[in-house]
């Protein structure tokens, strides 16, 4: 191994450490942000308002880092690689398959172990939703107005974060009258309350805007609670 590669290998060792810890700090930021939103989603309705704005920037910033961190890895193992010593083209294919299936184990469990305890808690949740319908926003963040169904999960990717959910209610004859399947992030769901769990109870005073299930649909809408529940809340749409 020659001496005059050794720096150039211990900086892009030094430069993933710095995106890890970048990464691991912009993962606290979303989690605080869907906290947020899931406690006082009004809140997106007030003038002013940069939550939304706020967690697309958050969401880029993560994808972005996370891109940057594979390039800075395949830079590292191309140089590691130029240091081994040659043999057979079968034998180096060998070698740079297990290296590669085992760079990714290590990183998909290192992607974990590096989340706050609340986000893998929070990954845990989703994926336990697997064949649970949940609430989920459709449309996207340029719409001119959101769109939220009653979906039911079906795959929860950790790596990726992200839902693959059906729709299971026919759609219009226009929009070919099939069920529909759609890939949506994590702040594209909210989960339905346990009914049989008094942690899951919200306390929802009159005047507190909300998304409800419409009669006879499964599309939810913006309602605001008009009297607190004694078997159900009574909301206006």
């Amino acid at each position: 191994m020659s001496s005059s590669e050794i720096p150039g290998i211990l900086e892009s060792s030094r430069e993933l450490d710095r995106l890890r810890k970048e990464q691991e700090e912009v993962l606290l930021e979303i989690n605080k942000m869907h906290k947020k939103l899931q406690a006082t989603p009004e809140v997106v309705e007030k003038p002013g308002d940069s939550s939304l704005s706020r967690l697309k920037s958050l969401y880029t910033q993560a994808k972005d880092l996370s891109e940057h961190e594979v390039n800075i890895s395949s830079t590292l193992l191309s140089q590691l690689n130029a240091l081994l010593p040659s043999g057979t083209p079968g034998q180096q294919r060998r070698r740079i398959e297990g290296s590669d299936q085992k760079r990714k184990k290590m990183k998909n469990e290192s992607d974990i172990s590096r989340l706050s305890p609340s986000m893998r808690n929070q990954l845990e949740i989703y994926a336990n939703l697997k064949g649970e319908q949940v609430a989920a926003r459709v449309t996207g963040n340029n719409a001119e107005k959101d769109e939220w169904f009653i979906v039911k999960v079906m795959h929860f990717d950790r790596e990726t974060k992200e839902f693959e959910v059906l729709d299971e209610e026919p759609g219009d004859d226009e929009e070919g009258g099939g069920q529909r399947k759609y890939k949506l992030p994590m702040s594209c769901i909210i989960p339905f309350p346990k009914k049989n769990d008094p942690s899951c109870a919200h306390d929802f005073p009159p005047g507190r805007h909300v998304l409800a299930v419409y009669p006879g649909t499964t599309a939810l809408y913006k309602a605001t609670v008009v009297s607190p529940p004694r078997k159900c809340f009574v909301i206006q749409f």
